[in-house]
């Protein structure tokens, strides 16, 4: 991974100070902001992990600056499993929500990501273009065709995301043969309006910055939300497909490749 700022590193953890500075970040937004919990959640010393975590890779955002000694200089982090990875463990986190048989029933190479957050101080500025520049390295290195992962919208009740919800599922949702859906028993209805009633503007205020950003990319979800009550959030399936990015979509994750050989060839 590169280093991109001087005072910012994009890279997978290479310690274990790393890996618990990523669960203290996570602490700090999925428990101590959002009101999750989990049966491995560490309240005492502020980490947020579960069992999935020494399968996975996690890409991590540093900034140089902090202390890392007090476990403080993780800024962002992405938790990523190849699906090598997943079939060697038997599954993937997404599949206690989704169906994902059609996936891997597709035997293409498949990418889960999870986990992602940012430090509160760091929203709205480069963070989470330096993550998803540290993704595209991920991606083009094992020649990933199709990303997918769980996204989360606050609080547990559907209601309030009616223009959201109505509006992903009416305008992104994901191609028959990679269309997820929720678990029988725990299918919570997308389409809570019909496509006249649905306000662009309202839908978009209220959609997460990680939804926009997978929606500009060319991403897909699946079908069916999911209330999740232990992280007090409603989730959708989000999917990119890199064989139907658009020109454009892909160009970013091509720059990268052209970037990277010609770092290699000096």
């Amino acid at each position: 991974m590169s280093v991109t700022e001087p005072h910012f590193q994009i890279r997978l953890a290479a310690s274990e100070a790393d890996l618990l500075a990523a669960q203290r970040l996570r602490y700090r937004v999925f428990v101590e902001e959002l009101g999750g919990d989990g049966p491995l959640v560490d309240h005492n010393g502020r980490f947020e992990r579960d069992s999935f975590d020494p399968h996975y890779d996690h890409l991590v955002l540093i900034d140089t600056r902090r202390d890392a000694a007090a476990l403080d200089h993780v800024v962002g982090v992405y938790r990523l499993l190849p699906w090598d990875r997943a079939e060697r463990i038997g599954r993937f986190y997404s599949e206690d929500e989704y169906d994902l048989s059609l996936l891997r029933a597709s035997r293409r190479r498949l990418l889960e990501l999870g986990r992602s957050c940012v430090h509160r101080e760091y929203r709205g500025g480069t963070a989470m273009f330096l993550l998803w520049s540290g993704l595209a390295d991920y991606v083009l290195a094992r020649d990933v065709d199709l990303l997918f992962g769980v996204a989360s919208f606050h609080g547990t009740d559907p209601e309030p995301l009616r223009q959201p919800l109505a509006y992903l599922h009416h305008n992104h949702l994901a191609p028959e043969d990679c269309r997820v859906r929720v678990w029988p028993g725990h299918f919570q209805p997308m389409d809570l309006l019909p496509p006249d009633e649905i306000n662009k503007t309202a839908a978009m205020a209220r959609m997460p910055a990680l939804i926009r950003a997978y929606l500009r990319l060319g991403g897909f979800v699946g079908e069916g939300a999911f209330i999740d009550h232990g992280f007090n959030t409603v989730d959708v399936c989000l999917l990119m497909d890199t064989a139907r990015m658009s020109e454009r979509h892909r160009g970013y994750f091509t720059r990268r490749a052209d970037s990277q050989r010609a770092d290699a060839g000096r």
